[in-house]
């Protein structure tokens, strides 16, 4: 029976709870819908934070600080209820928006897809692309491709999960298992690739950083006192294939089920016209068009590897150090994706759309990008708060203490063995929960952590690898993750009355396989099978008085 209409709730959907899982996640959806809207419950959290503060530093609540540089000082909570704080408050706001990270990227790189839309190539694409994939193969393609766009993260999330929703319903299914099944690859997925990507290096200096602070030879590896961007590539890789695994077989056997049958009267106006033929026969200009536009990415990607790999090019780094790795080498080019997301799909849509006869003149880019910038309406609002919050949270340093508490609880179970992996994966489940970023995360846990494990003999790689399961599989059921607004923003287009429940619940299954799954998978490829977690890695300090 149809619910009445909330306009600050979302509406619960009746679903046939067939077992006790589902029935689980008809309530978690239950409750989450309950939650005021994302918008405003983001303005809440962030009037919370500031009264939060102004009692947690009346208390004095504070920890030691052990990071590098910073040991023996304290971490205090500074309140913003006080004159200073409301000053920071209000000179902030505005920058608090527009330096959000994800605000230009996504703005940027839907420039081009509008575009890609506008001119039909999106949908020509994905039904040459639905005509040529047999659909049982769908969901592990869906799934194989967001992990792997994890090497741009930005392209998975602008552009494969927004894409996959409008797959599914062109092949007749609900779009949201499309959404979700893409959404678990790029970001409950985000530590597997078969590739090394931005992210290694950068996760790797913070762990190089911290297991410094054991100080000596203590961390000397295969003759090496740092710690490589491919210290965790043989894992990472492994998991790419349990990822994809994983995440088909939760779709398939419990996400699309639960999910049951689309209702498009919940849509949007305008959200299913590039879906709406469904897999109808692409014409002779379609076809057409799609050749020229191949040609042309096929141009496209030639130009950009003329730019990169010469001596000298312009996207190559001419700082890089003599020994550095070929990731580190290219730089401007990992840097420059949003930007090369813009053009990819910009200049083979004006191709497409002037080899069909959709894109005449300059006007009809213009509308391209105007539609596309009217329908991030609710994003922009939404942004807007939870970009004060992540302010006003990093302000007050109760992410650092709540981290540093977490970790002194792991301290007092006084663990040694193996198993101190279970716990320690799980409060970085917990704190990812608190702070999205991969590499904030690890900047704030990695000098607790690394010198705590490493003093009872394990290797600054393992222990790398294992924080990586922890910050994956509670991204995609986290508002403080990044890019939850903008999925959120896409999904709303799909159901005009969703609540953050429906949306939390239908990730949730996925959040808690992919953390059993990879647990066992740690536990059977490192200390059941003894193989190493990257090229020239151990499991133990074979130097170290603690090692075993």
């Amino acid at each position: 029976m149809e619910q009445p209409e909330d306009p600050v709730h979302g509406e619960q959907i009746d679903r046939p709870a067939s077992g006790v899982f589902a029935a689980f996640l008809n309530g978690v959806e239950r409750l989450g819908n309950i939650l005021p809207h994302p918008v405003t419950l983001f303005a809440i959290f962030a009037i919370g934070v500031v009264v939060v503060s102004a009692i947690a530093s009346w208390l004095g609540w504070s920890v030691e600080d052990i990071r590098p540089g910073t040991e023996g000082r304290s971490i205090e909570v500074t309140s913003l209820a006080t004159a200073e704080g409301l000053r920071r408050i209000a000179m902030g706001l505005v920058t608090n928006f527009t330096s959000f990270a994800p605000l230009g990227t996504v703005l940027v790189a839907l420039l081009g897809v509008g575009v890609a839309e506008r001119a039909g190539l999106l949908s020509a694409g994905i039904r040459a692309l639905v005509l040529a994939a047999p659909q049982r193969l769908l969901t592990p393609t869906i799934v194989l491709a967001a992990v792997l766009s994890n090497t741009a993260s930005e392209m998975g999330y602008v552009v494969l999960i927004p894409l996959a929703a409008v797959i599914y319903h062109s092949v007749g299914r609900h779009p949201f298992v499309g959404l979700a099944a893409a959404f678990a690859g790029v970001s409950g997925g985000y530590s597997a690739n078969l590739f090394i990507g931005t992210v290694d290096p950068l996760l790797a200096g913070i762990t190089s950083e911290a297991a410094a602070i054991v100080g000596g030879d203590a961390y000397l590896v295969g003759g090496e006192k740092e710690v490589l961007a491919t210290a965790n590539w043989y894992f990472m890789a492994l998991s790419t294939f349990m990822i994809t695994i994983v995440g088909t077989l939760v779709t398939e056997l419990i996400v699309a089920p639960w999910l049951g049958e689309y209702d498009e009267d919940r849509a949007e106006e305008g959200a299913l016209d590039a879906s709406k033929d469904g897999i109808a026969t692409l014409s002779d200009e379609e076809r057409r068009g799609l050749r020229y536009a191949f040609f042309t990415v096929v141009g496209l990607v030639g130009l950009i590897l003329a730019l990169t790999l010469p001596e000298g090019a312009p996207f190559r780094d001419p700082n890089a150090a003599a020994d550095a790795t070929a990731v580190e080498r290219i730089k401007p080019l990992l840097r420059s994706v949003v930007a090369l997301i813009f053009v990819f799909f910009l200049v083979p849509a004006w191709v497409f759309g002037r080899v069909t006869g959709t894109m005449r003149t300059d006007r009809d880019v213009i509308d391209g990008m105007s539609k596309a910038m009217g329908s991030m309406g609710l994003y922009l609002v939404l942004v807007f708060f939870a970009a004060q919050f992540v302010a006003f949270f990093k302000w007050t340093n109760l992410g650092l203490i709540m981290a540093v508490t977490g970790a002194d609880l792991i301290t007092a179970m006084n663990l040694d063995g193996p198993i101190v992996f279970v716990p320690f994966i799980l409060m970085c489940c917990f704190v990812n929960l608190m702070l999205g970023s991969a590499s904030a995360q690890w900047a704030i846990t990695a000098p607790i952590f690394v010198p705590m494990l490493m003093t009872i003999g394990y290797t600054p790689q393992v222990i790398q690898a294992a924080y990586r399961i922890g910050d994956s599989t509670t991204n995609i059921i986290t508002p403080m993750m990044s890019y939850f607004g903008l999925i959120l923003a896409f999904a709303s287009r799909y159901d005009r009355k969703l609540g953050i429940g429906t949306i939390i619940a239908t990730m949730l299954p996925y959040s808690l396989a992919f953390l059993v799954a990879w647990m066992v998978l740690f536990y059977t490829w490192v200390f059941g099978l003894g193989m190493p977690v990257g090229p020239g890695t151990e499991l133990m300090l074979p130097e170290f008085a603690g090692a075993r």
